[in-house]
């Protein structure tokens, strides 16, 4: 077996296999393989999202261990995707509602031309060497995720550039000249994707000296102890699982399916808190109008649960 075969197995424990996967590469023939893709998920059983485009593919997807296995084998046997990478959690029950194989211009949306990690790149830093880069004063480091995952964890020191969307990363970064007061920039995401556009960015913007952490933060958690971790909170993910914490144990929070915003069991207790319709982050934001259309979506989510179903929207 490969490396990319026998990644150990993390702590946590669950009936289904969670696996984020991405690899960037020429993959000219893309359109043609969504059908193909989508039809042998369904045949396995797997559910989540895979994106493909030109530049490689990107995802998440969760299944049964031999399922998820065929999968991983059957994108390797690509020539495109034969040095694919991925990193392994586990759920206690099916994170996904269902499968989707999208076709995008981007597996992850910078909204920048010519950008090829493939061409120039940051230096990638293992996490057992993580904490020492960024405990150096002459590092400033940055999280390239978005203030929804950034509001319930962050690695200690870290800059936020509050963004709301990948796309506005490039401009904090060309209005921040203070980026350059200091000769080391180190950058982290959840899996690794967005740092390798956003390292290839910063290259080609002039930074020098620039390192990413190699498998995000999810690696980083599976493989720090944390006793020694700079991580502090939780770590959001893009399924029905929310969070998960240190050892990839899924996390206390919960998503208000009304903004998909984390929240928190004390944010739950708040007034401004109704199931499926509001919460602390977007009650002030949302019309009565919004409120009722979401009350009645929730209402169909419930009848659904009743006769054993699970609505989509749910």
């Amino acid at each position: 077996m490969t490396e990319n075969q026998t990644l150990p197995r993390p702590e946590a424990t669950g009936a289904f296999l969670v696996a984020a996967l991405y690899h960037f590469a020429r993959f000219e023939r893309f359109e043609s393989v969504q059908k193909p893709l989508q039809a042998f998920c369904d045949e396995n059983g797997i559910k989540g999202t895979l994106l493909i485009a030109r530049e490689g593919i990107n995802g998440t997807v969760a299944g049964t261990d031999a399922g998820i296995a065929r999968l991983l084998a059957h994108l390797r046997a690509m020539p495109e995707f034969s040095g694919l990478e991925h990193k392994e959690s586990r759920a206690s029950k099916m994170p996904f509602v269902r499968m989707k194989v999208k076709l995008k211009k981007e597996i992850v949306t910078m909204g920048v031309e010519d950008i090829d990690p493939n061409r120039i790149v940051g230096t990638y830093v293992d996490p057992k060497d993580w904490n020492a880069l960024i405990s150096d004063p002459e590092t400033i480091l940055i999280d390239t995720r978005n203030d929804y995952e950034t509001a319930i964890g962050i690695f200690k020191g870290a800059v936020d550039p509050n963004t709301k969307t990948f796309r506005e990363f490039p401009d904090w970064v060309r209005n921040n000249t203070g980026l350059h007061n200091k000769p080391k920039i180190a950058m982290y995401c959840t899996g690794g994707i967005r740092c390798e556009k956003a390292t290839a960015f910063m290259k080609q913007e002039g930074f020098e000296d620039v390192y990413h952490l190699k498998g995000g933060i999810l690696k980083y958690l599976e493989e720090v102890p944390a006793e020694e971790s700079l991580w502090e909170g939780a770590c959001f993910v893009f399924d029905e699982r929310v969070s998960v914490e240190h050892g990839l144990k899924e996390g206390n929070h919960k998503l208000c399916h009304a903004c998909r915003n984390p929240i928190t069991a004390e944010e739950v207790t708040s007034e401004k808190y109704e199931e499926g319709v509001s919460c602390s982050n977007c009650y002030d934001s949302r019309t009565e109008e919004d409120r009722l259309r979401y009350r009645q979506r929730q209402l169909q989510i419930a009848l659904a649960k009743k006769r054993g179903q699970k609505h989509i929207g749910g």
